[in-house]
């Protein structure tokens, strides 16, 4: 049997030292003589018949016991691992001090020491009460009046125009781009809408005022491509100009747009709409603070390994290399801080779901895994399978179950608005409201680091609070959950599912964002898009990658991965890797 102690070196790290006797070491010793005397030929003996003495004198005993030890170091680890009661947090740093006949006694026993990253210990403050101030749940009439226009343009057709452009107008450009006197850049026939500000800094004062035919001239810096940093000047020719002509606000723009036969009933619908996503808002804002007021009464170390693997595989999964225009220092601290801040964020909600005894149903993680899926535009069955092959469903049902934590800690929470009023979350807080403060955005939980990085950023890799005991990669953490936006209406789904009616003509085609000479990068650590969560990515960098073993010349053997056969229901998927997790 395995004999180990525990050292701890600081809150987060632990040192374990192993031993496993030789009469446990001996089968897998056994084991790789056959292995060996498969592999190598001695005149007079059949393969695999070599005898062991000759082989410690043809291969050296060494070699033998290195075998025996890769073979059985990480069921050894796993070992260790139970009797200390260590949870690792990232791989481990593995060290063999000695091995029988090797540097120790010919049966001696196999020494080795490990030191890992573990889940540190935090006192739970008193987190029943916690006071916050949140705007007034109020939708006014520009916001129903807005939601109209939104509705409107979707509907809208686009017309062409004898006249400069102006802000929201469609246009068709041909930009070249200078640096000094060499050409790096020129792209024809984009379309762009004036004011968007999505492509070159400088370019919309440039384009209002300009007719058809003609062209301006601007210095702009350029932030991607190999010429990232640089001053530029950039020629923009205008092409053509077109505004978005709106339906006229009556009862068969109501009929087109929505389900309902009158305009009335749709601005009753839109009115409606509006405020309940002012309450959505609310809530959201409500939450965010009450984590952010918890978070505040708990000290919790974090892991410098941790938050460095989950950097580094942040960047690799996003096809970046060190020093290019994404991976800045700016962004790695960025990237730093939300690992960090989740880290912290998981610690403190997995320590409120044991304190108020949160479970997980099948219901909520069937419901969880499908919404997660829209968000991503991912076919639900095929979503769950990802997670069940990857083994990312425990991980969903952590980060569930920290969702429901952090809404019981808004209910027991005191709200109040700036005008003083105490504000009732109950319908956000429970079923059939927002299921709880954390699923108001079901697609971010703390999301991860990869909400740094707009559109990397909703289920991320291993999420560090959930480690499994076998070392495994970690993904990028979570951000602290973002506002949700309102529900749509019926009649904006509906707007999306048809696409701009009848357009005289869609804009011009879409500039491809390395096309233009421009700012192609220059957004990208500050626009936030749908955070993707920690279960989901690692679920998608894991269906492509291997796990990693421990960092040791010895080779752990991976676990065999699940597979799911192909399904029809996602909820029987679900319900299968539910069973699984349990």
């Amino acid at each position: 049997m395995v004999k180990s102690t525990a050292e701890n070196l600081s809150p987060t790290r632990v040192k374990l030292d192993v031993e496993v006797p030789f009469e446990d070491l001996k089968p897998r010793l056994d084991q790789a003589y056959k292995t060996v005397a498969n592999q190598i030929q001695v005149p007079g003996f059949r393969k695999g018949k070599v005898p062991a003495r000759l082989i410690d004198q043809r291969v050296g005993r060494g070699y033998v016991v290195e075998t025996a030890v890769n073979e059985g170091l990480n069921d050894y680890y796993q070992e260790a691992l139970t009797q200390t009661e260590t949870t690792p947090m990232a791989r481990p740093e593995v060290e063999v001090t000695s091995m029988p006949g090797v540097d120790g006694e010919a049966e001696g026993p196999l020494k080795f020491s490990v030191e890992v990253d573990i889940r540190p210990e935090v006192e739970l403050p008193d987190y029943k009460g916690l006071k916050v101030t949140v705007e007034p749940a109020a939708a006014s009439e520009e916001d129903e009046q807005k939601a109209l226009d939104e509705l409107r343009s979707r509907f809208g057709t686009l017309k062409t125009v004898e006249r400069p452009a102006a802000k929201d107008d469609f246009v068709t450009i041909t930009l070249t781009a200078t640096v000094g006197d060499e050409q790096v850049d020129h792209a024809e026939d984009l379309s762009y809408q004036v004011g968007a500000g999505t492509m070159l800094d400088g370019m919309d004062e440039a384009l209002e005022g300009l007719s058809a035919g003609e062209d301006a001239v601007f210095e702009t810096v350029l932030a991607g491509g190999d010429h990232s940093g640089e001053k530029a000047t950039v020629k923009v020719t205008l092409g053509g100009v077109k505004e978005r002509e709106l339906p006229e606000a009556d009862d068969d723009f109501a009929q087109l747009a929505s389900e309902f036969d009158t305009i009335d009933e749709l601005k009753a619908d839109l009115k409606e709409k509006a405020a309940e996503g002012a309450v959505t808002g609310q809530g959201v804002e409500a939450r965010d603070k009450v984590l952010e007021e918890l978070v505040k009464l708990v000290e919790v170390p974090v892991p410098d390994s941790v938050v460095n693997e989950q950097i580094e595989q942040h960047f690799s999964q996003q096809g970046h290399s060190e020093g290019d225009d994404h991976d800045t220092a700016e962004h790695r601290a960025e990237v730093e801080s939300n690992a960090r801040e989740a880290f912290r964020n998981e610690i403190i909600l997995d320590k409120v779901a044991d304190a108020e005894e949160v479970g997980v149903d099948q219901g909520e993680l069937i419901e969880y895994i499908i919404s997660t899926s829209q968000q991503y535009g991912m076919d639900p069955n095929q979503f769950a399978q990802m997670l069940d092959q990857a083994g990312q469903v425990p991980m969903i049902m952590g980060e569930v179950r920290r969702r429901k934590a952090l809404a019981k800690v808004l209910e027991y929470a005191v709200v109040t608005d700036t005008a003083g009023n105490t504000v009732d979350l109950t319908a956000f807080v429970t079923p059939g409201g927002e299921d709880g403060a954390a699923s108001a955005d079901s697609a971010d939980s703390s999301d991860s680091a990869d909400s740094a990085d707009s559109a990397d950023s909703a289920p991320s890799a291993d999420s560090p609070a959930e480690a499994e005991k076998a070392p495994a990669k970690k993904a990028p953490a979570k951000k602290a959950p973002a506002k949700k936006a309102p529900a749509k209406t019926t009649a904006a789904k509906k707007a999306e599912a048809e696409g701009t009616a009848d357009t005289e003509e869609a804009p011009a085609k879409k500039a491809p964002a390395k096309k233009a000479p421009a700012k192609t990068a220059s957004k990208t650590a500050t626009t936030k898009a749908p955070a993707k969560t920690a279960a989901a990515k690692k679920a998608e960098a894991e269906a492509e990658g291997e796990e990693k073993a421990p960092a040791k010349k010895a080779p752990v053997k991976k676990a065999p991965a699940k597979t799911a056969a192909a399904k029809k229901d996602p909820t029987k998927t679900a319900d299968k890797a539910a069973d699984t997790a349990e």
